[in-house]
């Protein structure tokens, strides 16, 4: 089972423009690269997260005092 030949790969781009059109196509590769972008930009946000928590005080319940 070998690699696709040049009349295979053509086969399957007709048969996927046929499936989706060819205006939906651009469309749907815009709003992939949008969703990369914003996962890309989703994980910068929280490399630097903790960075910014440092000055943060401890939000943990202390000890309570029991009588």
């Amino acid at each position: 089972m070998g690699s696709l030949s040049l009349t295979h790969w053509l086969l399957v781009l007709a048969v996927v423009l046929i499936v989706f059109g060819a205006g939906r196509l651009p469309k749907a590769m815009g709003d992939l690269a949008r969703g990369i972008r914003s996962f890309r930009s989703g994980m910068r946000d929280d490399a630097s997260a903790p960075e910014a928590e440092e000055g943060l005080p401890d939000a943990r319940p202390g000890p309570r005092d029991v009588r």
